[in-house]
């Protein structure tokens, strides 16, 4: 496992805390990398007045170079796997009709609330610190990876 920064591993600690049913994160593993698709797809339809080498630029590609310095200042190893996660998007976004962008937003939020409402019981974690919207995805990316492995509930 790689070190992480310290800033890092207590935001994950804390969103594992606000994630503890099985089926909730199960609902997080569906819904989380189709919400991130849907926000780079729209952010990616805002066009910005610029372009590099022929090609405009969007909000997306402003909010895609915040982020990924973002997770890099975080770790690294978990940085460059999200850059290229996130840079998947973008071409899949390119192919992907606007309504079925909408669809996707609107299902994909859908089942994250629900995890939330059915299973876990309590309100998403981004609803307290709006910096856990970008911690759900590296979350899962971390353990995936085997980058991080949340702490063990002490047993009763």
């Amino acid at each position: 496992m790689s070190e992480l920064h310290p800033t890092l591993e207590r935001w994950l600690v804390e969103y594992a805390q606000a994630h503890q049913h099985p089926m909730n994160r199960l609902t997080h593993k569906v819904a989380l990398p189709l919400i991130v698709f849907h926000v780079i797809a729209m952010l990616d339809w805002i066009k910005l007045p610029v372009d590099v080498a022929g090609l405009p630029l969007s909000v997306a590609h402003l909010l895609y170079v915040v982020v990924v310095v973002f997770y890099l200042r975080l770790s690294v190893p978990l940085g460059l796997i999200m850059a290229l996660l996130f840079a998947l998007c973008f071409p899949l976004a390119a192919i992907t009709p606007k309504p079925v962008v909408v669809v996707v937003a609107v299902l994909a939020w859908g089942v994250q609330l629900a995890g939330h409402a059915i299973w876990e019981k309590n309100r998403p974690a981004f609803l307290t610190n709006l910096l856990q919207a970008l911690i759900g995805p590296v979350f899962f990316v971390a353990v995936l990876t085997g980058i991080w492995r949340p702490p063990v509930p002490a047993s009763g």
